[in-house]
């Protein structure tokens, strides 16, 4: 996975629990490179994992809430660094059916190396959407994170329901429906 992930998920811990805390913690997670990441190296999921449990352990929060609070964290990163992939977008759903073939095509040819998970959506009518998320890294819950934050943005209410893929083993299915008007826009 890419380093900026890591940074970011450290400068969320940092913001939330302090950097002596996020140092104790880290120190505990028993990470291969000792916490030490940056945005343009990549490191291991399964390293990301250890940082969530950790993390865990010590808030007292799910792995889940982390995960996906961790989602709404780079959503503003997204919106941040990247505004130009949210300019023609007027809807969460035209944002998340832009992913796969827009946003990763650009991230593609900044890291050709990225191994990115693939995200394939289909309209069941105006208000709702099916978002298919394949990948081996165990990260559902962070995407659920980047929807609901997705949804805020847009100023959309909604109601996501996230169940394992019957026939895809490394993939999650996420039915999406609009619950209430615009609240901007």
């Amino acid at each position: 996975m890419k380093g900026v992930i890591f940074v970011e998920l450290i400068k969320m811990a940092e913001q939330t629990f302090g950097e002596d805390t996020v140092d104790t913690v880290l120190e505990k997670a028993d990470l291969e490179n000792g916490g030490a990441f940056t945005t343009v190296g990549n490191y291991p999921c399964s390293e990301l994992v250890k940082i969530v449990l950790a993390f865990s352990d010590h808030s007292g929060l799910s792995p889940d809430a982390l995960q996906r609070a961790f989602g709404h964290w780079m959503m503003g990163v997204f919106l941040e660094n990247y505004p130009e992939f949210f300019v023609d977008k007027t809807s969460a759903f035209a944002m998340l059916e832009a992913v796969d073939q827009e946003v990763h095509f650009e991230v593609k040819k900044l890291y050709p190396e990225a191994e990115l998970p693939r995200f394939d959506t289909r309209r069941h009518g105006d208000n709702r959407l099916e978002m298919i998320y394949s990948s081996p890294r165990p990260l559902d819950a962070f995407c659920q994170g980047l929807i609901e934050a997705c949804l805020a943005h847009f100023g959309e209410e909604g109601s996501i329901r996230r169940v394992a893929h019957p026939d895809m083993p490394t993939s999650t299915i996420f039915d999406i429906t609009l619950t209430g008007e615009r609240q901007n826009g």
